[in-house]
């Protein structure tokens, strides 16, 4: 450890102040040993006019807030996207590894600052940084996956001037955060691996906006019986629209993501279409994906496999080459489904009935919402042949129940259409995220939003459950997608 510029930084007050009037802040705590940091950052043009901290605790977390001030004074905002605990530790001649929390505290402090930054509707660079026509400027999401990783690091060895991006959607002392896409947990990670590939990194917080579009979506669906795709909801009208301004605001020209999935171009503009390795393919999650997006997004994974994506993170010593892929919602993570709709909707075990074809009782059940349209399992009624539920009545707390052939069906209703093309060059359509396409036809519907739509299926199609998506295809290319009401 370095004392004389040790002692330089805890002397340092000459930026030691209260936020000034428009300052970005960010603030961390909460250390084992309760130390505060606290760094504001006036912007002028994208750049870092001036900066004020504060600090409070051990002598390190004052040193390493003072040099996170004085590191990304004069700055743009990009430049002090790439400091991270590394860089404030270092500074300071070096922490012991007891005293390394500080440099942690003060980089948050710094990050959450510009998070703030980002999510105003500030631009964020000078006027004349952006891409040029031999290093295009992209902005990468990086979930703190291997997925995302990766593409940064492609989108960099291609020669791409790259910045990254973290989405913070959901915090939950209930929530198992090193599960979760978008937890804080995931952030920090996320913030670690971009700045060991030397790219910026931005928290952009979505939360509340997350909270009032896809979780309150979620828990009326299944207040209501039906079983909802929260993600269709997240991509398609929370996150990529989001990424794309900050994108903007950043001066990158197109957001770049990790997702399994392919752009095609019918002449009349772009579509999404599956990617290559159909068994990651994401295509149907991206469905609700305004087209005129398409044109500012990249996905670099397109043509690879998950092992040749691993493959490559292990090649260039990536810290999450063999990190496991999460498994559930976001913010289901380490809860599960029904302890979350017990306590954020109330949704509490409730006897009801499980009823047959006819209307007949011939079981109970412990509340509808714990049912999905083609469930097998967990039914808890005998019967000579498998019984599948049917249906869910959520005012009766019914659960009507029969037999596989009872299950199928020729004809779907769907709602919140949206078709990018004529329907009558509709094919097939997708209507569970791991099903095949099944031949479909629309019975009428031309290019637009419908409020209901009706499509003709050409074979028998089992668990066309509501509230999931309808995703329609024309070829290869998806044309348009609905929200499934019932089967008929």
């Amino acid at each position: 450890m370095s004392r004389e510029l040790f002692e330089h930084y805890l002397r340092d007050e000459s930026r030691r102040g209260p936020a000034a009037d428009g300052a970005f802040t960010g603030a961390a705590g909460g250390a084992a040993c309760g130390d505060l940091s606290r760094v504001s950052l006036v912007l002028d043009k994208g750049r870092i006019a001036a900066v004020t901290f504060d600090a409070e605790g051990c002598g390190a977390t004052r040193a390493a807030t003072a040099a996170a001030a004085e590191l990304v004074e004069g700055e743009t905002v990009t430049e002090a996207a790439r400091i991270g605990t590394d860089d404030l530790d270092e500074a300071v001649g070096g922490l012991t590894p007891a005293k390394r929390h500080a440099a942690q505290l003060a980089a948050d402090a710094l990050h959450r600052a510009l998070a703030s930054a980002a999510a105003s509707d500030l631009r964020l660079v000078p006027d004349a940084s952006h891409g040029t026509a031999d290093r295009e400027r992209v902005l990468v999401a990086m979930s703190g996956g291997v997925d995302s990783a990766v593409a940064a690091l492609l989108e960099r060895e291609r020669g791409a001037d790259v910045l990254a991006v973290t989405l913070k959607l959901w915090a939950d002392p209930e929530t198992d955060g090193a599960k979760a896409c978008c937890s804080p947990e995931a952030v920090l990670g996320a913030r670690a691996v971009a700045h060991s590939l030397g790219i910026p990194h931005l928290t952009l917080d979505l939360e509340q906006e997350f909270r009032r579009r896809v979780v309150a979506a979620f828990l009326d669906g299944y207040g209501a019986g039906a079983t909802p795709n929260p993600c269709i909801v997240c991509n398609g009208e929370v996150r990529i629209a989001a990424m794309v301004d900050l994108a903007d605001r950043l001066g990158a020209e197109r957001l770049v993501t990790g997702h399994y999935a392919r752009i095609v171009d019918d002449g009349k503009g772009p579509l999404l279409a599956a990617a290559d390795d159909r068994g990651k393919d994401q295509s149907y999650m991206l469905a609700a994906l305004p087209t005129g997006l398409l044109e500012r997004v990249r996905f670099p994974l397109t043509e690879l496999t998950k092992p040749q994506v691993r493959e490559i993170a292990a090649r260039h010593d990536l810290a999450v080459a063999e990190k496991p892929e999460s498994q559930d919602l976001c913010f289901l993570a380490g809860q599960g489904k029904e302890r979350f709709l017990r306590r954020h909707a109330g949704l509490a075990a409730r006897d009801g009935a499980v009823l047959d074809r006819g209307g007949r009782t011939i079981g109970r059940h412990r509340g509808h919402h714990n049912f999905t349209v083609g469930q097998r399992r967990g039914i808890g009624v005998s019967a000579p042949e498998p019984l599948y539920v049917l249906a869910t009545d959520a005012t009766a707390n019914t659960v009507t129940v029969g037999t596989r052939a009872e299950l199928a069906t020729r004809r779907v209703r769907i709602r919140d259409a949206v078709l990018h093309r004529d329907g009558a060059g509709v094919d097939a359509v997708k209507l569970r995220y791991r099903a095949e396409p099944v031949a479909a036809t629309v019975v009428a519907g031309g290019a637009g939003r419908h409020t209901e739509l009706e499509l003709e299926l050409g074979e028998s199609f089992d668990a066309a459950s509501p509230g999931q998506a309808a995703v329609l295809l024309c070829g290869e290319a998806i044309v348009g997608h609905g929200i499934i009401v019932q089967a008929i």
